[in-house]
């Protein structure tokens, strides 16, 4: 009998098998005929077409092998190109700044007065500086600059001289020296323009535009919130400190303008108010009613009244120094919001009327440092045109507009007195005849139809008196006009009449000395009275004729501005 083989342990010193051997595929008896024989290892059986596993290490090493030379030559790489690079323009740019060094031209940053010259050989410096160097900017601390040509300033160039030190610098010791050349080569310098002021006329430039560039100061003031009255800080304003500036040319005009700009030199301006409280207490008051402007018209007697209310016009309150008053301040306004205000409402009057918004504001001013806040302004006339119907003369023309006929004759040379229907003529503004600031609150009116005077003071009738008025053949004149004189006996050489207590009151003749007017009784030869029996009918010569006592009441009440209506 056949004796079993014994199984052999395992031992660890055999060598190991072949991996091919090991991954061949082995038969059903094959594997029987082992297990019967000695025990075996299983081992795990790779899918067919897959490397081993030793193998793919290897390869991984391999690979990883050639990766990492790889990635040395190109951090070589990446790390010699920028320097091959940087060796390259370095090379390119000493060469570079040696040919323009060497050349004498102008170095590359170099500017004066403003003026780019780099590049340009002197002779093309000094040409460029002669066609673009006059225009000089001028500007202060803080406010705008302006343009302006050097001659205005009495300033000249020379400029070959300007040139030549363009091109000397960074050449030599006394000019920057190598450190120069390099500041003007990689950067930009501004070499100081050699200059001739005439300080005579730069004095009278600058202090012909100084006040461009100088910003008010601002006093203390308030402000209207939620209807309460607040104080506002002040702001200190710029002063042009013109000598300063001056000097500063006559010192060295060519550094003051080596970029081309001139700097003023300015000073700071403390306001006038620095403390709002006194302000608040008076704006209080005030502001306790909304200001109304009347927008007065004295040939209609009608006024448009315009309404601000406290919140808008709080903001124009200002105040100036008042030592009269025992707050020390006086309120005000500023004119510019207020005249802005009155040219935005002058566009509602219409009828060729119009207000002089400068004079208006004004009178508004007055008004509030007054404490008023029912300022009246005063409306104006433009002249009219008018188209002849048939039958119309210039004296008929003159009569229903109220003008004394001459006055047409005088805006329309060459007319003549024979018109054609259908032709415009001029007939002039009855501004023409109010020459003096009107007095609102009073007015005389005359009815030539009545033969009678009224008197009003503040709306009222004040006085109701007979009156006289001029013949057919030297009429009194219908229209609106002013008391513009007052003699207490006036001689009137064609007629040898003394007229008591006259008032002048328009002009039948423009140019004239002649002026009708009012006056009391007169006489003749220093004794006789005349027309005491009169009153009340055409007697006159075209003055208005009142009682001598009534005369001199009016003479005494109507002073120069009164407003007199002389109705037809």
């Amino acid at each position: 009998m056949a004796q079993r083989a014994k199984p052999q342990p395992n031992n660890p010193q055999q060598p190991r098998q072949n991996p091919r051997l090991q991954s061949r595929p082995m038969t059903a008896r094959a594997v029987k005929s082992r297990s019967l024989s000695r025990p075996i290892t299983l081992m795990r059986v790779p899918v067919l077409g897959q490397p081993a596993p030793a193998y793919l290490a290897r390869r991984d090493q391999q690979s990883q092998r050639r990766n990492s030379k790889r990635r040395f030559w190109m951090m070589l790489a990446l790390v010699a190109t920028p320097l091959v690079l940087v060796a390259m323009v370095c090379a390119f740019a000493t060469l570079g700044f040696g040919m323009v060094y060497a050349s004498g031209d102008v170095l590359p940053g170099v500017s004066s007065g403003g003026v780019a010259l780099g590049g340009q050989s002197v002779q093309e410096a000094a040409n460029t500086l002669r066609q673009q160097w006059n225009a000089l900017v001028v500007e202060g601390a803080g406010t705008a600059a302006r343009s302006v040509n050097a001659t205005q300033l009495g300033i000249t160039l020379d400029a070959d001289a300007t040139a030549r030190n363009a091109a000397n610098f960074g050449r030599g010791s006394g000019n920057a020296g190598f450190g120069g050349a390099l500041r003007a080569t990689l950067g930009s310098v501004d070499v100081p323009p050699v200059l001739n002021v005439d300080l005579a006329a730069a004095r009278e430039a600058l202090y012909g535009f100084a006040p461009e560039f100088e910003i008010a100061p601002v006093n203390a003031g308030v402000r209207f919130v939620s209807g309460q009255v607040q104080p506002t800080e002040p702001h200190n304003g710029l002063a042009v400190d013109v000598e300063a500036t001056l000097a500063q040319l006559q010192r060295n005009a060519g550094e003051a303008l080596a970029d081309g700009t001139l700097e003023l030199v300015t000073v700071a301006v403390a306001p006038e108010i620095n403390d709002a409280t006194p302000m608040v207490a008076m704006a209080t008051q005030l502001l306790s009613s909304p200001l109304r402007i009347y927008a007065y018209d004295p040939v209609s007697d009608n006024s448009d009244v315009w309404t601000i209310s406290p919140e808008t016009w709080a903001a124009w309150i200002s105040a100036t120094p008042d030592s009269s008053r025992p707050e020390g301040i006086a309120l005000t306004l500023d004119p510019q919001p207020v005249e802005a205000y009155l040219q935005t409402q002058e566009s509602s009057l219409g009828g060729g009327r119009y207000i002089d918004t400068a004079a208006a504001a004004l009178e508004v001013q007055q008004a509030v440092s007054e404490n008023r806040t029912n300022p009246f302004v005063r409306v104006y006339h433009d002249d009219r045109q008018h188209t002849v119907q048939a039958g119309e003369t210039i004296v008929t023309i003159a009569w229903d507009y109220g003008v004394p006929y001459p006055w047409i004759q005088n805006s329309n040379p060459g007319v003549g007195d024979a018109l054609s229907p259908g032709q415009t003529i001029t007939v002039p503004t009855p501004d023409e005849f109010l020459p003096y600031p009107v007095i609102y609150n009073k007015r005389i009116v005359v009815s030539i139809s009545a033969q009678r005077l009224w008197a009003y003071e503040d709306g009222q009738v004040k006085w109701d008196w007979p009156a006289s008025t001029g013949i057919t053949s030297s009429p009194t004149w219908p229209g609106i006009y002013q008391i513009q004189s007052h003699e207490v006996n006036a001689y009137a050489g064609n007629w040898d009449l003394w007229m008591p207590h006259f008032m002048g009151v328009y002009q039948p003749i423009p140019g004239s000395d002649f002026t009708n007017g009012f006056h009391g009784f007169p006489t003749r030869g220093g004794a006789q009275l005349l027309w005491t029996n009169s009153l009340g009918t055409r007697v006159t010569y075209g003055c208005i004729l009142v009682s001598s006592d009534n005369a001199e009441a009016l003479y005494n009440w109507a002073q120069e501005g009164v407003v007199v209506e002389i109705q037809a």
